[in-house]
């Protein structure tokens, strides 16, 4: 810090770790599942929530689930592919059983709309002439979403989301999330087990009741040895016609 520094001037006062700025801490930003619900009750249509309940479960990214073809939707293993940004490798992902009712749902309702083949895509726009469904249309698709239902989450939001409900999951390894994610380094994934703040309040108060409950039961008076209930009764003229 001061090897430039003056020898005819005074030392300035500089505070310890100077050069040495703190990392800062990264916080997942996924959607509280009262504000998912309200914009999942909000969206227009089948292929819709179909994309939402896709992004919500596989954890994909949009680009990534917008690549899926017509192939590679497999329903009886509840498998979709998609090809990975990074390495643009094709990869199984494993969605949710409501991810391919919407989807068998959109699909009945396109119908003779839209092209069939095994290497056309997937995702199609509802409106003449029918399209691939690009990044920026899903986009919008959620933005316009997010306005109706008041709320600030972001489409990128949905892989977070699914990335913290399936970190937060004690049966399920963190090496698979890892896997499922896509992410090249492990502490990546870890960055998901930090928790959310109304998460902690919430699990801490539930933590204080059950300390007052168990204080409570501790303390509550512990009947005499060979006392039975019949002779209180009596004694007091309770319980008797």
């Amino acid at each position: 810090a001061h090897a430039h520094h003056n020898p005819m001037e005074p030392f300035a006062k500089e505070r310890t770790g100077l050069y040495r700025p703190r990392v800062p801490r990264r916080v997942p930003r996924s959607i509280p599942d009262e504000e998912f619900n309200e914009i999942f009750a909000r969206l227009p249509s089948h292929r819709d929530r179909a994309l939402v309940a896709f992004y919500v479960s596989t954890g994909a990214r949009a680009s990534e689930l917008l690549s899926a073809t017509q192939a590679g939707v497999d329903p009886g293993r509840q498998l979709i592919s998609v090809v990975r940004k990074g390495t643009g490798e094709i990869q199984e992902l494993p969605a949710s059983t409501d991810a391919f009712v919407w989807l068998r749902l959109y699909q009945v309702q396109m119908d003779g709309l839209i092209s069939r083949g095994r290497r056309l895509p997937l995702w199609w726009t509802l409106r003449r002439p029918f399209q691939p469904l690009t990044y920026h249309a899903a986009h919008r698709m959620f933005e316009r979403v997010n306005s109706a239902a008041a709320t600030a989450a972001t489409l990128h939001a949905l892989r977070h989301t699914a990335a913290y409900r399936m970190a937060g999951d004690p049966g399920l390894p963190l090496t698979d999330v890892q896997f499922v994610l896509g992410h090249a380094q492990l502490t990546t994934t870890q960055i998901y087990l930090t928790p959310r703040k109304e998460d902690v309040i919430r699990r801490v108060l539930a933590h204080h009741a059950e300390q007052t409950r168990q204080a409570a039961a501790r303390t509550a008076p512990v009947p005499a040895p060979g006392y039975r209930t019949e002779s209180l009764n009596v004694l007091f003229g309770t319980g008797m016609s």
